[in-house]
């Protein structure tokens, strides 16, 4: 137990501190860098939870950390006066699968290099059409979630900015 909760405070500290590299490429205010860090560390530790404790694949646990970002972003950008996506887009970025979009890579070059072996070039397409497949899907999911707080809360989502009158 006390090992899972390691694993799952390391996960959320390199998300954080990776979030807040992405984010400074932006230069978003001093004041969002705070927010950037707790949605990465939040939203990545949830979907490192829910894999390895819950067992959900990665589109689902990504999903839910993405929505769990965007719907903190909402939240956040109010109380510090951020646009949403200043601190949603730096926050998920960590959780973009590269790992399978290598893969992906990989397995197209290695299906070239075995043209002349029907099996090489089956076992290939198979890995690549496979991690396309969770790639591109955990990158739309996590579009998906982090898109949908502001489709559902369009007036908030532009007066995040704005000082009360």
């Amino acid at each position: 137990m006390m090992m899972l909760i390691v694993d799952l405070l390391l996960d959320g500290l390199f998300a954080a501190l990776a979030a807040m590299g992405f984010g400074a490429i932006s230069d978003p205010p001093l004041k969002a860098y705070g927010s950037i860090a707790l949605l990465a560390a939040v939203g990545h530790a949830l979907r490192f939870f829910l894999m390895t404790i819950c067992g959900v694949n990665i589109a689902i646990g990504s999903l839910c950390a993405s929505l769990t970002i965007g719907f903190g972003a909402l939240w956040l950008g109010k109380r510090i006066r951020t646009p949403i996506t200043v601190l949603s887009i730096p926050a998920l970025l960590p959780m973009i699968p590269g790992k399978y979009a290598y893969n992906m890579f990989f397995a197209q070059i290695m299906f070239l290099q075995n043209l002349g072996s029907t099996e090489g070039q089956q076992k290939y397409m198979e890995m690549f059409f496979f991690n396309t497949m969770v790639a591109v899907t955990v990158i739309f999911v996590l579009a998906a979630g982090a898109t949908l707080p502001i489709l559902l809360f369009p007036k908030r989502t532009f007066s995040l900015t704005r000082k009360k009158q």
